[in-house]
């Protein structure tokens, strides 16, 4: 008959050991997601990523947790907030990693400028590229050589870096779309600068180039007759031509 006492010894033992790796399977993929980050190349400090819903600059890559200076969140733009955030490394397992600086380290950004119907819409093409060349082209001349690079890792296409404007019409106003490339860290002030000069530009061109609003405009509304009784009995009709 075999040793009840030993049998219940090892039962003991089989469900201690269950519960220790059970509680300790976090940590275990915690150090297996380090493994990965420092082999796999997921990020490096000073790299900016997106990691566990959190977005931010990497300071510090521990054994458990990735240390992060945010960006964001209750701060517009992509300019810090103070907040620093430790995200467990096991994240790379289980979420995207975005990567903003790896390979790469600049961002294709666009900005919008709504132009009304009767504007010299040519001109103010024209207008929005040189404005974009005078402050994006140096960092498109500066990517080059970086995409060039990342084609070289990658199977990506011969993108374009240089400023480019296109236009669409649709029903309220013709939307110009300005895309350039610019450094990841520059982005909101690279923005505030072309809106800036942009709209000197607008202002110094006088009535060629008018900015659309979403506003309602009524115009050629029909003659409108009024008829009132007078005191006498007599009727009066004006009209009104709005």
């Amino acid at each position: 008959m075999p040793d009840l006492s030993t049998w219940a010894d090892n039962v003991a033992l089989g469900v201690a050991g269950a519960g220790i790796a059970f509680a300790l399977q976090e940590v275990i993929a915690c150090v297996a997601g380090w493994a990965a980050v420092a082999f796999g190349r997921f990020y490096s400090t000073g790299d900016r990523v997106q990691l566990g819903g959190i977005k931010g600059d990497v300071i510090d890559i521990g054994t458990l947790r990735t240390t992060l200076m945010e960006v964001g969140n209750w701060v517009d733009g992509d300019l810090y907030n103070r907040r620093i955030v430790r995200v467990a490394n096991s994240f790379v397992f289980k979420e995207p990693v975005f990567n903003y600086s790896a390979d790469f380290a600049f961002l294709w950004d666009e900005i919008k400028v709504p132009i009304r119907y009767g504007s010299d819409w040519q001109h103010a093409t024209v207008v929005l590229q040189k404005v974009l060349e005078e402050i994006c082209g140096d960092f498109a001349r500066r990517s080059r050589d970086a995409w060039a690079g990342a084609r070289e890792r990658y199977a990506l296409e011969d993108a374009r870096v240089e400023p480019m404007v296109t236009l669409v019409a649709n029903d309220n106003w013709l939307e110009l779309t300005g895309r350039y490339v610019v450094d990841y860290r520059q982005r909101r002030v690279t923005k505030d600068a072309i809106f800036r000069r942009f709209l000197s530009e607008v202002d110094a061109s006088g009535e060629r180039i008018r900015l659309a609003s979403a506003t309602v405009e009524i115009v050629n509304l029909p003659r409108i007759d009024v008829a009132t009784q007078t005191g006498g009995g007599a009727t009066a009709t004006s009209n009104y031509v709005p």
